[in-house]
């Protein structure tokens, strides 16, 4: 019986191992001059060189309208419109993303410690997720670079 669970525990190990390593597999793979040739300057250094926006009202701070924000790297779906809200820290802000479309990646950078978010289907940084969010909702505070998303107008 002892050798029994100890073999269900190695076969559960390398099962978890497997689905760790598959969720590390980009779908979309380009070298770093690939991805000079098809972002902008500020969106190759947001994007891929972890760079943060300027604070302030231009780009998507402001912008409320019905859609879908996508990665501008890969144009995969990150957040509905409906999750988007005024934070007034000088950055696009959501409660939540679209499940499977962001991971977390712990980030001891700059002399703190917080959570990075980056796309999952490009590797693309995002920004960061703070637990300072609507306690009505989610109580998140998805912290994105306008760079690094684009914004997809909803007909409905």
């Amino acid at each position: 019986m002892k050798t029994f669970i100890a073999l269900l525990l190695i076969l559960s190990g390398t099962t978890l191992m497997a689905q760790e390593k598959k969720s590390m597999e980009r779908k979309v793979n380009k070298t770093e001059e690939e991805w000079k040739q098809v972002l902008t300057p500020q969106q190759y250094y947001v994007l891929r060189e972890k760079g943060t926006d300027r604070p302030g009202d231009g780009g998507y701070t402001k912008h409320f309208e019905k859609g879908t924000y996508h990665c501008a790297a890969c144009d995969a779906q990150l957040f509905e419109s409906g999750t988007k809200y005024e934070s007034h820290c000088g950055w696009p802000s959501f409660d939540d993303a679209i499940k499977g479309s962001v991971e977390y990646v712990l980030d001891k950078s700059h002399g703190m410690i917080r959570t990075e978010i980056i796309c999952t289907s490009c590797g693309g940084h995002l920004g960061h997720v703070f637990d300072d969010g609507p306690r009505d909702t989610t109580g998140k505070r998805y912290c994105v670079n306008t760079s690094s998303i684009r914004f997809e107008k909803s007909d409905l």
